[in-house]
């Protein structure tokens, strides 16, 4: 069977390395996987919108699609969603699992980038943000906070006060409590994205009793989704 994974994510690489005897292709938005470890093909960019990524779908003969993107990438889903209807080809959303909100958990929810940036200068001065480059913007009106951003490689930004600190996930919570210290974090600011890989902040903002800005994910498309890489394999079937 030929599959398609929309993919980016540990979960879309791990799912494509167990689907043994299918014809794989992986799609990576950009170079989030070393293409190399990666069984099957893999293409990298856009499919340009839903009908390029129809287009595609029909001339590949692909007959599954499993969507196993970022919680984030709203645009992909409802693209994979709309064009797979339109096609009639079976999609799957494989949906990581959320982190489970603990009673001592000081979270404080919010629907957007900018609601999170309205709210940051009540809840502390001193901010840990971890919400990915395409979402600086957004904080460009923030005022009074200085801002601790972390990204994959320095650059500048849109921000009135901030420095960056370089650095690629997995982060364990030791770690993470170093971090917050050495900063003298007073807030936490991340998207609701769920895994191990980046839990360890949250962990640490527990333990040290900080507030933490969490921005809630976009809905998911309508349609079969499940939440684990044994349940997606047994929709695929033999």
């Amino acid at each position: 069977m030929r599959i398609l994974i929309l993919g980016g994510t540990t979960e879309a690489a791990s799912l494509a390395r167990q689907l043994v005897g299918h014809d794989i292709i992986t799609s990576l938005a950009g170079r989030t996987e070393n293409p190399a470890a990666l069984p099957g093909r893999v293409r990298v960019g856009g499919f340009g919108g839903v009908q390029g990524l129809a287009e595609y779908v029909r001339a590949e003969a692909i007959e599954r699609v499993i969507d196993a993107t970022h919680p984030f990438a709203a645009r992909i889903s409802a693209n994979a969603a709309e064009a797979c209807a339109a096609i009639g080809v079976p999609r799957l959303m494989l949906v990581r699992p959320a982190w489970p909100r603990r009673p001592d958990d000081l979270w404080h929810p919010v629907a957007t980038m900018d609601e999170a940036a309205r709210r940051l200068p009540e809840l502390g001065r001193r901010a840990f943000l971890t919400v990915g480059i395409g979402e600086m913007g957004a904080f460009a009106i923030v005022a009074g906070v200085h801002c601790v951003v972390r990204l994959i490689a320095p650059q500048p930004l849109p921000l009135s006060d901030y420095q960056v600190v370089a650095g690629k996930g997995p982060f364990d919570a030791a770690a993470e409590l170093a971090l917050l210290r050495q900063y003298r974090i007073d807030v936490v600011v991340t998207k609701e994205s769920g895994g191990a890989a980046t839990y360890g902040k949250i962990a640490a903002a527990r333990e040290l009793g900080l507030p933490v800005l969490m921005v809630s994910r976009p809905p998911v498309p309508e349609g079969e989704a499940v939440d684990s890489i044994k349940a997606a394999i047994r929709w695929i079937g033999p």
